[in-house]
C-alpha cells in the first residue's frame, strides 16, 4: 500500500513513520513536511507550506492518508493558530487526498473529542472529527489518545508531572485513564490505514495503554 502520512516529525508520527518504513506491507509513503526528513527508499518527503498545499501534486493519489498534526495553545500562541493545525490543516489535506481518489483516513485525535465541548481543545478535535466523516471517506479511524507517553522534541508544560503520577499508579487506574505510549498509537494509526475497514471506526484510550 501507498500512504500520505501528515505530521512525520511529531511524537506520534515519527512512530508511524517508523513502523510504516519497517513494514513489508507499506510501499511508497509521503510524507510532506516543512523540514528536511532522513532519505528512505521507501520515503518521498517534500517540503510544503501547509497553507498553501500543492492541489495537484500526484502524491495526493494514495491509498490512506494517516493524520498526527497537531500544535499546543503555548506553541499556537492565539485559538486561531490552534485551531489552524489542528482542524483547518488536517481538513485540508483530507479533501485534496480524497478528491484525487484516497478512499481511507486515519486520525490521531483525542479523548474527549467532542464538537459541543466546553474545553476549547476538545470542541476542536471534536468538529475535526465530524468535518472529516461529513466528507464521505469510504473508511475513517480516529484514534482518540489520552496521555501520550514518549520524548517529545519540545517538552508540554504540565504533561511531565503528570506522565511521572500516571506511571506510578498506572497498575491500579482504569485502561482509559492509563498512559497512552506514542508506539501503541502509531501502530493503531498504521493498522486502521492498511485494513481500511468500511466505515467510520473509534478506538479509544483503553485500547492503547
Amino acid at each position: 500500500m501507498k500512504l500520505l502520512l501528515v505530521g512525520a516529525t511529531g511524537l506520534v508520527g515519527r512512530e508511524v513513520l517508523r513502523l510504516a518504513l519497517s513494514d513489508a506491507r507499506v510501499s511508497q509513503i509521503v510524507a510532506p513536511v516543512r523540514n528536511p526528513l532522513p532519505a528512505h527508499p521507501k520515503l518521498d518527503a517534500p517540503l510544503v507550506d501547509f497553507d498553501r498545499l500543492p492541489p495537484g501534486a500526484p502524491w495526493w493519489q494514495m491509498d490512506a492518508v494517516i493524520c498526527t498534526l497537531g500544535t499546543t495553545m503555548k506553541v499556537a500562541g492565539t485559538r486561531q493558530a490552534f485551531r489552524r493545525v489542528d482542524h483547518d490543516y488536517p481538513l485540508a489535506v483530507a479533501r485534496l487526498a480524497l478528491a484525487a481518489g484516497t478512499r481511507a483516513y486515519a486520525l490521531n485525535s483525542a479523548a474527549g473529542a467532542n464538537p459541543g465541548s466546553r474545553i476549547f481543545y476538545n470542541r476542536v478535535k471534536g468538529e475535526l472529527e465530524r468535518d472529516l466523516e461529513q466528507l464521505g471517506f469510504m473508511s475513517l479511524t480516529c484514534v482518540r489518545p489520552g496521555l501520550i507517553g514518549g520524548e517529545r522534541a519540545v517538552a508540554r508544560t504540565g504533561e511531565g508531572a503528570a506522565l511521572r503520577l500516571l506511571r506510578v499508579l498506572g497498575p491500579v487506574l482504569p485502561r482509559r485513564w492509563r498512559i497512552n505510549p506514542a508506539p501503541h498509537i502509531a501502530g493503531a494509526l498504521l493498522e486502521a490505514a492498511l485494513a481500511a475497514a468500511p466505515g467510520v471506526h473509534v478506538v479509544g484510550s483503553e485500547q492503547l495503554a
